[in-house]
């Protein structure tokens, strides 16, 4: 009986909502429910409010990947410059970000000038809500190509001269290339250049624009500092082992989580159907880049090496940041595997043949890698035609790669890759020996045996080191 009246009971509670929530519908929201154009304006607000917080997002995910670049170089490098590196990092955000909203915005997106430089915009004015947000995220990639400069150079670069070579970087070098591709009206996207081949250049998160321009920039600052005491006898290169693999190994996944801001963030649309594609070919590529390299040093040297495996990961993520949304998945799988193999042969290349030390391998990851991931997009973009995936021009330019039957996109982006090259280590190379004359680039010999902590910033960030040498 009591079972009967409990289910009796439950029914009848049933059929009450039911019918509140069709008194609901029928009465309450018709008179809530605003005209189409509302209803509109309202869908608009909420996309655009969207892409908002997604660029903050992303924006703040590639700002952590300057912690990745400081765990990186510090386990890479000796105990006795820890704390150096840590400044030299601190410093660089800290004065890109300054620098960028100074100056470096309005060269790279301010009205342009015959295709070379923008020429107003600086310190932001004018700003609104929209414009901010575009500063915000732009920032934070200005910041990473200075970065990667600290790297190459750590153990025996004179500090002074680090962070006026970063003002120089963050003002100058990289907003005026980052002008001739990203700003719509530069040489590389418009103009007598693209007229002729018929084609626009295309990075679409910066292989070029933030990775070769820091890679070669390093290149320049490497060959005129010189390598550090101890790198090379009788023309040899000697392994000076940096002093934590953990804090190598957790810097890199924190850099390759950047990733998810770096490349997703440039969709610049958090309503971007295409997002996932751009995410799922980056981490692809990544790992490719990652297998290859651990494949390679197995077979080498009967030994997986750590520390080359974990930059054939940046390798590929490097390499897939300029195509990863015009490429199929398995086209950056190949693109992954290539950006590994280019990042050991450059390692090797540099220590063997052009005897440079980079104790990092920064040139090899961002340079080398970020020319290759330029000259992807050249071969394997999909372009738009008929049963493509990508169905926006604005990533691929609307062009499809050599593979495709396409060859103008492949010849605009050999011309982006000479010039990044020319520019990047041409300026820097100038700058690099006007400090180095000026105020000295290296530090002395004596001041680089005893430790940069020491010595620039009277610290060590290891002290317990110290009292048990005492």
């Amino acid at each position: 009986m009591y079972r009967i009246s409990q289910k009796f009971n439950s029914k009848m509670i049933w059929q009450a909502l039911l019918l509140i929530s069709i008194i609901f519908m029928t009465f309450i929201v018709p008179a809530s429910a605003g005209t189409v154009e509302e209803n509109s304006e309202s869908i608009a607000n909420l996309e655009t409010a969207l892409t908002f917080m997604w660029l903050v997002i992303a924006g703040a995910i590639v700002f952590l990947m300057h912690a990745g670049f400081s765990l990186v170089e510090i386990g890479l490098t000796r105990t006795k410059n820890t704390a150096n590196i840590l400044m030299k990092n601190l410093m660089t955000i800290s004065l890109g970000v300054v620098v960028y909203w100074a100056v470096g915005w309005g060269i790279m997106y301010g009205a342009d000038y015959a295709g070379l430089i923008g020429i107003d915009q600086f310190f932001l004015m004018g700003a609104d809500n929209a414009l901010w947000n575009s500063w915000w995220f732009q920032m934070v990639f200005a910041a990473t190509g200075a970065t990667i400069v600290s790297g190459a150079m750590a153990e025996r670069t004179d500090f002074k001269a680090y962070l006026i070579f970063t003002v120089i970087m963050v003002a100058l070098i990289y907003p005026i290339y980052g002008h001739w591709v990203w700003s719509g009206s530069g040489i590389l996207t418009s103009g007598f250049l693209v007229d002729a081949i018929g084609v626009a250049h295309h990075d679409f998160a910066g292989s070029g624009v933030v990775h070769s321009i820091g890679g070669y920039a390093a290149l320049a600052g490497v060959m005129v500092v010189g390598a550090r005491i101890g790198k090379f006898r009788n023309g040899k290169p000697m392994a000076i082992p940096g002093h934590s693999l953990p804090l190598a190994f957790l810097g890199t996944l924190i850099l390759a989580f950047g990733w998810v801001g770096f490349n997703g963030g440039s969709t610049l649309d958090a309503n971007d159907p295409f997002v996932n594609l751009v995410i799922a070919n980056t981490f692809l590529a990544g790992a490719a880049g990652c297998i290859a390299v651990m494949a390679i040093t197995w077979m080498k040297t009967g030994k997986p090496d750590p520390s080359l495996t974990a930059n054939g990961l940046l390798a590929g993520l490097v390499a897939i940041t300029a195509p990863c949304g015009s490429v199929s998945n398995w086209a950056a799988v190949v693109i992954g595997l290539i950006g590994g193999i280019i990042v050991y042969a450059g390692v090797m290349f540099n220590e063997n043949v052009l005897k440079v030390d980079d104790p990092v391998g920064a040139i090899a990851v961002h340079g080398y890698s970020g020319s290759w991931g330029l000259l992807a997009v050249g071969i394997f973009a999909l372009g738009t035609g008929e049963g493509s995936i990508v169905a926006d021009a604005a990533y691929t330019a609307g062009a499809a790669g050599l593979i495709y039957g396409g060859y103008q996109l492949f010849l605009i982006q050999v011309v982006g890759v000479i010039l990044s090259i020319v520019w990047a280590f041409g300026v820097s190379f100038i700058v690099f020996k006007i400090l180095d004359m000026a105020i000295g680039l290296r530090v002395s010999e004596e001041h680089e045996i005893t430790g940069l902590d020491i010595v620039e910033h009277g610290i060590s960030a290891y002290p317990e080191f110290l009292i048990a040498k005492e």
